[in-house]
């Protein structure tokens, strides 16, 4: 089996929703799964022959409803989100640093990468790192809600992401442009809102976005504080 990273995309909400499969070929973890796609994913893995341990979250999502809850009544994994967030039904709150463990001796490690939301974590794995809305394909998440902060944006960018290897690939929560993966050293070089942009310029372009309301926050963010499932579920 390839134990790359697989991919899977919502065209709704320009998600990517990642499966990473363990040496044993019988353990995986998801991450950022989309309620719509919940048949989709359980028939990948079922496909595969796999057991789900965990659903990973990488924030509390604006964009989309996350199908986490159900994942884990069906599959019996845990969910595992960024402490500090709101999600309180899930089992394991996440902090930088931790670690998370799946299969025989697969280990993912917590970036706390706050910016987008105060809560918003990626995740690191066998050099690969999932950087959810943190960091994108030449741009970033926008940073005016959910507690958002352009200043700990850029600090998570350029004082953590960026210390990793250039050959790093990078792996994010969405892409509106029709590319899947880029490298820590492409996006030092080339993304467009943070190359030769000091701290301060970088706040200021994102203060001038003014970007529109998502149109799903407001059922989105409640869901997604309870995994997507309907209160008392």
């Amino acid at each position: 089996m390839n134990v790359n990273p697989i991919q899977l995309f919502d065209s709704e909400s320009s998600t990517f929703t990642y499966i990473l499969v363990a040496d044993d070929e019988t353990s995986a973890v998801i991450i950022d799964p989309v309620d719509h796609n919940c048949e989709r994913d359980l028939a990948h893995l079922e496909r595969l022959g796999l057991k789900l341990a965990f659903v990973l979250e990488t924030h509390a999502h604006a964009d989309h409803v996350t199908s986490a809850g159900k994942l884990r009544e069906v599959t019996g994994a845990r969910a595992a989100v960024p402490s500090g967030c709101g999600i309180t039904p899930a089992e394991v709150q996440l902090s930088d640093g931790d670690i998370i463990r799946f299969g025989p001796d697969e280990r993912i490690e917590v970036l706390h990468t706050p910016g987008h939301t105060a809560g918003s974590v990626s995740y690191l794995w066998r050099g690969n790192v999932f950087t959810g809305d943190t960091l994108l394909i030449d741009g970033c998440g926008r940073t005016d809600f959910q507690s958002g902060s352009a200043h700990a944006l850029y600090e998570s960018v350029t004082g953590k992401l960026f210390t990793l290897a250039d050959a790093t690939p990078v792996w994010p929560g969405h892409d509106y442009k029709g590319q899947s993966v880029s490298t820590i050293g492409w996006e030092k070089r080339h993304n467009a809102r943070l190359v030769n942009r000091s701290e301060e310029d970088f706040c200021e372009l994102m203060a001038a976005l003014d970007l529109p309301k998502p149109t799903l926050i407001d059922i989105a963010v409640p869901a997604n504080k309870n995994l997507g499932l309907a209160d008392g579920a």
